[in-house]
C-alpha cells in the first residue's frame, strides 16, 4: 500500500454571517486556498495534479455545479486538472481528505489537493416546483442551514430535529448540564485567543481581498472568536431552542464562511515535486448515528478507526474534535473517557470560538492537527467531528 502524506495545507480567515466574506462567492472563495498553495509551491509541475477534491455542504447556489472544478479553474490551474466536488454535510471537508488519502493508497492517484468552502452567508432560497399544472403556491426554503423540502415519511420514522435541537437532545440523553456547555465554550473562546496571540492562526491564514465601498480591503483573520467572553455573560444567554433547554448561541458553533485547501501525495509524487511530507494520513473512518442524536457521530467513528489502526484514544498526543455544540463535544469526550477539560483536545479552541463553516471545517481540523504535530511534537493526532442526519467521521495523522 501507497502512502499518503499531508505536505502543505491553508485556509482562509473564517467570516460570520453576514460579516467581512460575505461578498465573496463561494468558488472565488476556494480558489484563494488553492491559489496560495500553487504559489507557496513554484517548483511543483502542477499539470501533474491528478485531482482537485472539495468538500461542499450546500451546492444550492453559486457553489453549485461542482464548485470544486470551478474553483480550481478560477485559482489559475490547468483546464486539463479534473475536479471533483463531494458532500457529507458537516464532515464534507474530512471526507475530501480522506478519500484523497485513499485514492493515493491505493495506486489510482498520487498527487491531490483536497479542501472545503462553504459561504453559509451566500446561501440562496429555494423555490420548490409546482405539485401540479398551473399551481398558484409555492414553498420557499432557506439553505443556509438544517433540513429542507422534508420527505414525511423520514420526519415520520426519524424525526427530523434541527441541529440545534438535537445538541438539546444529547444535553438531555447524556446529562450535560448547562454549567458544563458554558464552561467548555468559555474554554474554547480563551484557547483560541491565547493561540491567536502566539500567532499560531496566522501561520495557517491566507488574507482575502474584498471589495468595500468601492475600495479594496483584506480580511487578515478569524472574525467569530469573542475574547471577552466570560462565564456572566455565556450565563445571560437565552435556550433558545428549547423551553427549558441548555443550547445557546454562546455554547455552539456558528454560522460562517470560508475555504481550507490540503497538498495530499504520495512518497513518490513527494520526490517528483519538492515537496515536503509533514503528517502521514493513517486512515479514515465514518459511522452512522440516529440522526436525533447527530452529535454523537464522533464516539463511533473513532472507535471504529482505532480498532482499524490498533491504535487507543490514549495513544493520540493531539485530538481536534469539532465543536458543533459544546453539550455533544462534551458527551463525546466523556464516551470516549476523556475528561472535559483536556489539554490536548482542542487546545488551540474549536468551532465555537472560531466558527464552523460547515464544507471548510473538516480540511481545517486537518490542518490544525498537522500544525499541532509540527510545532508541538508528539507522534499522533486525531481530527474527528460530527455530522447532520446522524453520523460521525475520524481521520488519524502521524507526523513525520
Amino acid at each position: 500500500m501507497t502512502h499518503a502524506f499531508v505536505c502543505d495545507a491553508i485556509r482562509t480567515p473564517i467570516g460570520r454571517y453576514g460579516g467581512a466574506l460575505a461578498s465573496v462567492r463561494a468558488d472565488d472563495l476556494a480558489a484563494v486556498p488553492i491559489r496560495t498553495l500553487m504559489e507557496r509551491n513554484p517548483g511543483v509541475d502542477w499539470s501533474q495534479l491528478d485531482e482537485v477534491i472539495f468538500g461542499c455542504a450546500n451546492q444550492a447556489g453559486e457553489d453549485n455545479r461542482n464548485v470544486a472544478r470551478m474553483s480550481l479553474l478560477l485559482s489559475g490551474l490547468s483546464e486539463i486538472v479534473p475536479g471533483t466536488t463531494i458532500n457529507r454535510l458537516c464532515g464534507s471537508g474530512m471526507d475530501a481528505v480522506g478519500t484523497a488519502a485513499r485514492a493515493i493508497a491505493s495506486g489510482e492517484m498520487e498527487f491531490v489537493i483536497a479542501g472545503g468552502v462553504e459561504s453559509m452567508s451566500r446561501a440562496p432560497f429555494v423555490l420548490g416546483k409546482a405539485e401540479s399544472a398551473f399551481s398558484r403556491a409555492g414553498e420557499l426554503q432557506d439553505t443556509t442551514l438544517g433540513w429542507r423540502f422534508i420527505n414525511p415519511l423520514m420526519k415520520a420514522q426519524y424525526g427530523v430535529d434541527s441541529m440545534p435541537e438535537t445538541g438539546e437532545n444529547v444535553a438531555e440523553d447524556f446529562s450535560v448540564s448547562r454549567a458544563d456547555q458554558d464552561a467548555f465554550a468559555l474554554r474554547s473562546q480563551q484557547r483560541a485567543a491565547q493561540a491567536a496571540a502566539r500567532g499560531f492562526y496566522s501561520k495557517q491564514i491566507v488574507p482575502v481581498s474584498v471589495r468595500v465601498k468601492k475600495t479594496d480591503a483584506l480580511v487578515t483573520g478569524d472574525e467569530h472568536p469573542r475574547a471577552d467572553t466570560t462565564l456572566e455573560g455565556l450565563a445571560k444567554l437565552p435556550a433558545l431552542f428549547r423551553k427549558p433547554g441548555t443550547v445557546t448561541a454562546g455554547n455552539a458553533a456558528g454560522i460562517n464562511d470560508g475555504a481550507a485547501a490540503v497538498i495530499i501525495a504520495s512518497e513518490e509524487a513527494i520526490r517528483k515535486h519538492g515537496l515536503i511530507p509533514r503528517a502521514r494520513i493513517l486512515g479514515m473512518a465514518t459511522a452512522g448515528v440516529a440522526p436525533r442524536i447527530m452529535g454523537m457521530g464522533p464516539v463511533p467513528a473513532t472507535r471504529k478507526l482505532m480498532a482499524r489502526l490498533g491504535l487507543t484514544i490514549n495513544a493520540f498526543d493531539w485530538i481536534e474534535l469539532n465543536e458543533a455544540f459544546a453539550s455533544q463535544a462534551l458527551a463525546c469526550l466523556r464516551r470516549l473517557g476523556l475528561p472535559d477539560d483536556a489539554a490536548h483536545v482542542n487546545p488551540n479552541g474549536g468551532a465555537i470560538a472560531l466558527g464552523h463553516p460547515l464544507g471548510m471545517s473538516g480540511a481545517r481540523l486537518v490542518l490544525t492537527a498537522t500544525q499541532q504535530l509540527d510545532e508541538q511534537g508528539g507522534r499522533y493526532a486525531l481530527a474527528t467531528m460530527c455530522i447532520g442526519v446522524g453520523q460521525g467521521i475520524a481521520l488519524a495523522l502521524e507526523k513525520v
